[in-house]
Formats: C-alpha cells, sequence, structure tokens
C-alpha cells in the first residue's frame, strides 16, 4: 500500500507543495512546529533515508538546500534546522524547520495551527523567492 507521502505525491491527498522534480518532492508540513516547517521526500518510495543510493542521498539534500534556501528568504529566523526522524511515515522525509535556537526544534511541544489560507499564501511566497 502507497504511504501517505507516495499520495501526496500522486496528487490524490492535496498538499502544499514548495517545490518537486523528477526525484524529489516538498511541501509544508501539515503539523508543523513553526512557520515553514516544510518535508522533502524522495519519489521513490524507500522507508529509510539511509536506504538511499548514494547519488540519490546527494541529491535530496541538494535539493532541501534549495527549498531551505527559499524558507528562509520568507519566514525570518536564524538558520533553517533538519532533522531525519523517520518515525511518523514508512517513507523517507527530511525536516526543514526555521529556528532561531535550539529549542525550536523540540518536536514534543505543541504544534503551531494555520488555516489553509495562511498555508496556501505561504507556499506561494515560499515558492516565489
Amino acid at each position: 500500500m502507497a504511504s501517505i507521502f507516495t499520495r501526496i505525491i500522486a496528487g490524490e491527498i492535496p498538499s502544499h507543495k514548495l517545490a518537486e522534480d523528477q526525484r524529489y518532492f516538498a511541501f509544508l508540513d501539515i503539523n508543523p512546529l513553526c512557520e515553514g516547517h516544510a518535508l522533502v521526500v524522495p519519489k521513490r518510495e524507500v522507508d529509510h533515508l539511509f536506504d538511499l543510493e548514494g547519488e540519490e542521498l546527494a541529491g535530496i539534500l541538494a535539493f532541501a538546500k534549495e527549498v531551505a534556501r527559499k524558507i528562509k528568504a520568507v519566514v525570518p529566523c536564524t538558520r533553517i534546522g533538519i532533522s531525519v526522524i523517520g518515525l511518523e511515515v514508512p517513507h523517507a522525509h527530511i525536516h526543514l524547520v526555521p529556528i532561531n535556537g535550539l529549542g525550536d526544534m523540540d518536536f514534543t511541544k505543541p504544534r503551531a495551527k494555520f488555516t489553509h489560507e495562511e498555508f496556501a499564501a505561504l507556499a506561494e511566497r515560499i515558492r516565489r523567492a
């Protein structure tokens, strides 16, 4: 059965897409730690990030770098934190989180809430960056 991320990539589940190429897809996390929290996934369904082949692993990091640059251009922050947890969905993914301090990457803290319109507007600003 396809993972939720595979279904998002296929357009079966709506998302706020930030970027896409032949191998990777980036979108806003619908349960974000903060404004601009995004996920970067390979289109090929692989459970663990480190199961990606070397070239594919390097490629997802280069793709994530460009997405992070765009997020930082739009969301005020000191830097973009990166996290690979891999427990939530059995499909490799990288979290990109705008941060100003270490506590901003605490995945146990309450999540930020945004409306569909706020997510859509933010995604549009990031795509244009």
